[in-house]
């Protein structure tokens, strides 16, 4: 039986050994679990980049090619562009803004379509030049979508192409957004907080797995009718929501439509107004001012023009 002092003696002699090799240079317990200072901050994605909202406001106008009932973006953009830089100078200067291209990308019909689905999509060509246009005044493009009987997401993954750009964002129109049976323009279509909740996961996972911009998700909205069980659209990193009233008519008129759908509108989504050049001036109405628009409360964070 092996004397207890010599065992004892030769379990130090081995700590003795650990010791000096760790002193003379070999790795110790904590130098092989940690890693490098560098790698850990490489592990460490950088904060992604800000976009326009967290800011300045956003001032847009909408459109498509050759349908000027569409908004004023369509025909030459060069010329629509400048009209919208005038537009947004008459806004008061200590309001930082960025101009926005709001294109119909996905526009409802009356027909069908060879898929039933009573709408159609923007060629990529026309999607791209909108974005120069957007580019050149230094701004943003939102794909506005008007699904028909299609669903909002999908319409929405069509254009993920361009989506993966870090300036580009949507901007859904549940008022054509219509069920199986009916047919758009003929009544109001309609969407639920779920469904746009769905298109904002989408929209923030897609900014967060390629380090881009928060993305702009507006949805546009002209009656109560429109957008029901709004509290069930939550929070998502990656995505801004704007609520967008489309009230029509007088200030009076879209002031009350303003307080009614402002009620239901979630906390985490920002407000939005639009102004319409020609409906909102008929029978001799003027066209709220900007002091008007920015009179409102909450004040709006994008205000936009048709």
């Amino acid at each position: 039986m092996p004397d207890a002092r010599m065992t004892r003696r030769a379990l130090l002699a081995f700590a003795v050994a650990g010791l000096g090799a760790s002193a003379c240079g070999g790795p110790s317990a904590a130098e092989t679990i940690a890693p490098p200072a560098a790698a850990r901050a490489a592990s460490i994605p950088p904060p992604r980049p800000p976009n326009a909202l967290a800011t300045s406001k956003l001032i847009g106008f909408c459109g498509a090619p050759g349908s000027r009932a569409l908004g004023e973006m369509t025909g030459d953009l060069a010329a629509a562009g400048r009209k919208l830089a005038r537009q947004i100078q008459s806004f008061p200067r200590e309001n930082p803004m960025t101009p926005v291209v709001e294109l119909i990308a996905t526009t409802a019909h009356r027909e069908p379509g060879p898929d039933g689905m009573y709408r159609s999509r923007c060629p990529d060509p026309t999607v791209r030049e909108y974005l120069d246009e957007a580019r050149a005044l230094k701004g943003l493009l939102l794909l506005n979508i008007q699904p028909g009987r299609a669903d909002f997401l999908p319409e929405v993954q069509a254009y993920e192409r361009w989506l993966a750009e870090p300036d580009v964002g949507v901007a859904l129109d549940p008022e054509w957004a219509v069920e199986p049976g009916d047919v758009p323009g003929r009544k109001f279509g309609r969407t639920t907080g779920a469904e746009l909740d769905g298109v904002a996961a989408y929209l923030g996972g897609l900014a967060r797995r390629a380090h881009l911009p928060d993305k702009v998700m507006v949805y546009h909205q002209v009656a109560s009718s429109v957008v029901r069980d709004e509290a069930s659209l939550r929070p998502h990193p990656g995505v801004s929501v704007v609520k967008v009233v489309d009230g029509i008519g007088s200030a009076a008129a879209k002031t009350a439509t303003w307080k009614t759908l402002m009620k239901a509108k979630p906390a985490h989504v920002l407000p939005g107004f639009k102004l319409f050049f020609h409906e909102d001036t008929r029978h001799g109405a003027a066209l709220m001012t900007p002091a008007d628009v920015l009179a409102l409360s909450p004040q709006p964070d994008y205000i936009v023009c048709e």
